[in-house]
């Protein structure tokens, strides 16, 4: 064994941990806990009471149902989309396929800033201000997305693309009798990245709405931060409240990404 890459990736894992391990034990500690010099591992005790004052202070149930809703909806939306639009592009030849290729791949470099008001002009011109459809419909497209699905579905032989046509299949049921039963690492790992993104998205949500029921939990712990400057105990149990979707996700997504990454270092 090669102790000395044990080591390292040890401390590594250790440093990795340590801010989450943290803030969970945190959420747990007192004030005088909190500003104790020098600083407590441990809780004195251990209160609960610090998860139902973040209630207290600002609507976090309504921020957080916001958030779920908003990204399942844009995770479910934009896995689909990306889906089909992989498919068609990796395995269909038609005209133009190249050049709509290099359109999207184009997006990719176009800073999400510089499209930020004309797309608030036209989400504003549907009146979709202060909705979920303004939150969730303008992030439904990912090149990243597209690409990485692509990336694994030119993998597929066409070997099997052409059985299936032979036994009467049609684009859609080639669809989803092949490519995706012989894709779900890529979907998987796709899900994951997805969702994590739309569940910290910040800057969308909050130039897109105005009212207090439609907006998200980034935005609504940034308020708690403002409600608790001093608490910071508080403001580590809405911390912790705010992770577990994504450590549900993760849970879910993690053989798969594991295989995925796996996967790209396997010739074919």
């Amino acid at each position: 064994y090669n102790w000395t890459l044990f080591g390292i990736l040890a401390v590594g894992s250790v440093a990795m941990a340590f801010p989450f391990i943290w803030m969970i034990l945190s959420s747990f500690k007192t004030t005088a806990d909190v500003y104790a010099y020098p600083p407590r591992w441990m809780p004195s005790s251990w209160d609960w009471h610090n998860y139902t004052e973040v209630f207290r202070m600002i609507p976090f149930f309504r921020y957080y149902f916001n958030s779920i809703y908003t990204s399942v909806a844009q995770t479910l939306l934009e896995i689909t989309l990306s889906v089909t639009a992989a498919y068609t592009l990796s395995k269909l030849k038609f005209p133009g396929r190249n050049f709509i290729i290099n359109l999207i791949r184009s997006t990719m470099f176009v800073p999400m800033i510089v499209t930020l008001i004309p797309l608030y002009l036209l989400v504003s011109k549907a009146g979709m201000i202060d909705t979920y459809r303004g939150i969730i419909l303008p992030q439904i497209f990912s090149a990243f997305t597209i690409f990485l699905l692509m990336s694994f579905f030119v993998t597929v032989p066409n070997d099997l693309l052409d059985s299936a046509k032979l036994d009467g299949c049609g684009y859609y049921r080639i669809l989803t009798k092949v490519m995706i039963p012989n894709s779900m690492t890529a979907i998987g790992t796709a899900v994951m990245f997805s969702f994590l993104g739309h569940w910290k998205s910040y800057t969308w949500p909050l130039i897109i709405t105005n009212k207090t029921q439609f907006r998200t939990l980034p935005i609504g712990l940034k308020y708690l931060v403002q409600e608790s400057s001093s608490e910071y105990q508080v403001m580590m149990a809405a911390s912790v409240m705010a992770i577990l979707p994504v450590l549900i996700v993760f849970s879910f997504s993690e053989k798969q990404l594991v295989r995925s990454v796996t996967l790209t270092g396997l010739k074919s």
